[in-house]
């Protein structure tokens, strides 16, 4: 009798169970490595031909995003080195204006970049049963029967460029790098593009700059 109750009790609490979670604080390297590696693998999506025309010239620049933050400072450094290496373009803020104008004399070249999203998000959903209301187990205890842990780094933007006034705006592009993994009874199996080490550079750097 007393198995059978601790049987019923164990399929009462056993559940489909997601939770979704933003971090905002990137202590740990994980987290870290996920947002680094999102922008990185973001700026290298970068169309060639919305800033071929501007090779070699410097372009003004301004960026936003819904707070002001080490990560979005973070991604500006990276975009500036960005164009600098692939097109051999210097962004200054856009109050310092920008000393080319390659169309007209009336305007300059403006870059406004929107981050859409620079940061991380968690999921996990699946199957388990939760063991936290044994006596003597910690409550978040539980057996996983099927379950994936999804901690992911996501990058996004999208921008207008051109001459001031004269902007087009670009699509949206977006990077998630991702450290994953699938929960099962016994073992837990990682689903992961984090690694970096060793991998080769996808382009070289242009000689000259």
């Amino acid at each position: 009798m007393p198995r059978l109750i601790t049987l019923i009790v164990i399929c009462l609490f056993l559940a489909a169970c997601s939770t979704r979670d933003l971090q905002r604080v990137y202590t740990g390297s994980t987290a870290q490595r996920l947002v680094t590696h999102s922008i990185d693998d973001l700026l290298a999506k970068l169309p060639a031909n919305d800033f071929e025309a501007l090779r070699g010239q410097t372009l003004a620049f301004e960026s936003y995003f819904l707070a002001e933050s080490k990560v979005k400072e973070y991604a500006d450094q990276r975009l500036r080195k960005e164009l600098s290496q692939r097109f051999g373009i210097t962004l200054v803020p856009r109050n310092e204006g920008a000393e080319n104008q390659p169309l007209e004399h009336t305007s300059k070249p403006l870059l406004s970049v929107f981050y859409t999203s620079l940061g991380t998000d968690q999921d996990n959903f699946g199957l388990a049963i939760p063991l936290g209301f044994i006596p003597g187990i910690d409550e978040s205890t539980q057996i996983n029967l099927l379950t994936l842990d999804k901690f992911h780094g996501i990058a996004e933007l999208y921008y207008f460029i051109g001459l001031e006034g004269q902007q087009a705006r670009s699509k949206t592009y977006q990077a998630v790098v991702r450290t994953d993994a699938l929960g099962l009874p016994i073992i837990t199996i990682p689903i992961s593009n984090l690694d970096r080490e060793g991998r080769k550079p996808k382009r070289k750097a242009r000689e000259g700059f």
